[in-house]
């Protein structure tokens, strides 16, 4: 097992990886911005750098200088900021440490969303239709959208989280899109290239957690159900999902296996896709080549640690589990509380005067946040996850209704309000919802 382990994240993420690796004897190096010292992940840690400015999480070079200096062993990017960059994970095996991640090639070949797109319809696996190539212009993306049909969906093909994406129905409105999506690519990723593809007006997302063991084998652990979606990011997620029959089930992961055995994947990671609820039909959207922020649903639902799975295989041992004998067992929904207004989900940072945690059976929450911290904008906004599970969904929609109510937050702007409401609307409690259903709450 890894001897010390330094993780180049904040907040929620770098907590609950820290609380892992003490329960395995790892000794946890956390990093921090001038702006988050007084942050609950510091003190979790046992020791600790202050690596300067606010975005000081993005310098490859801040972030393995301290690894030299408290002589860390391994590296866990967490979610967002390094986390998918290829030239960091290189740069950490070049330093001679360990990365918990998958390979630089597979991060590199699967952040190119063109690349991956063609990647995964050679292999076999569903792709909808869409470019195989970057875009010329806004002319070709006419052409293209043209043969593919309106609507379309025109992505940055460097993006991710979300980001760098637009529906067009029409001619006017691609050429629009076009510019602003090429625009923001360029000033976000470094990489202005555009592709096109299908856009479904009424679809689910649903992925796949998968895990490629130390062994050279990917395996699927099950399907998380991730379409309440605000700006196209996710707010809520359950596993498993209401919308899968087992038959579409043994699909679903056998595509996400596929996959991963394409690239050689290593380490966990996710396979996205858009699921069409008529036909049920369903597509290959991208690849996370890291820990997703719903990775607690998994874990609830299989009584794993994905995280001890994550140390274990960059260790070159077992995962610390059985893949084979692994069965979904109840219900699990993650809530992601953020620090927005519940009703346009605009940011609102603050000092947190009050902090209080629900608790419970089944009820589970991972902050980054406590009373007397303070919100900035420097960040995303997310203060915690509400993580409920149960053994069935209608038992865990109640435990999460109770858990909501009971959980205050003072000080920053949050969401919580809009988690009440959506526990109570008619489509969500159904579970015949799509990506669509927050527009329509909110129309």
């Amino acid at each position: 097992m890894i001897e010390s382990l330094l993780i180049a994240n904040r907040g929620e993420i770098a907590r609950r990886i820290i609380r892992t690796a003490r329960r395995l004897g790892v000794r946890t190096i956390a990093v921090h911005s001038e702006l988050d010292a007084d942050l609950p992940f510091v003190a979790d840690a046992d020791e600790s750098v202050d690596i300067g400015a606010p975005q000081a999480y993005r310098n490859v070079e801040a972030v393995l200088d301290a690894a030299r200096k408290t002589n860390a062993a391994a590296i866990h990017p967490g979610y967002g900021f390094l986390s998918e960059n290829a030239g960091f994970a290189r740069a950490v095996e070049d330093a001679g440490l360990i990365w918990v991640g998958p390979t630089a090639d597979a991060i590199q070949q699967m952040g190119d969303k063109i690349n991956a797109r063609n990647l995964m319809s050679a292999a076999g696996v569903p792709v909808s239709p869409g470019t195989t190539a970057p875009l010329a212009g806004v002319d070709a993306a006419v052409d293209a959208a043209t043969a593919i049909g309106y609507p379309v969906m025109v992505k940055a093909a460097a993006g991710g989280g979300g980001m760098g994406m637009a529906a067009a129905a029409d001619e006017t409105e691609l050429r629009g899109q076009y510019a602003k999506i090429t625009a923001f690519a360029e000033r976000m990723f470094g990489d202005g290239s555009v592709l096109i593809e299908r856009y479904f007006p009424r679809v689910r997302h649903i992925e796949v957690q998968i895990l490629g063991l130390a062994d050279g084998r990917v395996v699927a652990l099950g399907e998380r159900e991730c379409s309440v979606q605000r700006r196209n990011q996710k707010v809520a997620e359950e596993a498993p999902s209401p919308a899968v029959s087992p038959e579409l089930r043994a699909r679903l992961l056998g595509a996400a296996q596929l996959a991963g055995e394409t690239v050689g994947y290593r380490n966990a990671g996710t396979v996205e896709c858009l699921l069409d609820p008529d036909s049920g039909d369903f597509f290959f959207l991208e690849m996370n080549t890291r820990l997703q922020v719903e990775h607690p649903i998994t874990e609830a639902t299989l009584g794993i640690d994905l995280v001890e799975a994550q140390l274990r295989i960059a260790s070159g041992e077992d995962p610390g589990f059985d893949p084979a004998a692994l069965a979904i067992t109840g219900h699990a929904l993650e809530l992601r509380v953020n620090a927005e207004d519940p009703k346009r989900f605009l940011p609102g940072p603050g000092p947190v005067r009050t902090w209080t945690e629900p608790t419970g059976e089944g009820v589970r929450v991972d902050s980054g946040y406590a009373a007397g911290t303070t919100v900035t904008p420097a960040y995303d906004s997310l203060l915690a996850k509400l993580i409920v599970s149960g053994p069935d969904r209608d038992a865990v929609l109640a435990r999460a209704r109770e858990a909501v109510a009971g959980f205050r937050i003072e000080g920053p702007k949050n969401n919580l309000p809009f988690f009440a409401e959506l526990l109570d609307n008619a489509e969500f409690v159904a579970g015949e919802y799509d990506t669509g259903i927050i527009g329509r709450m909110r129309s």
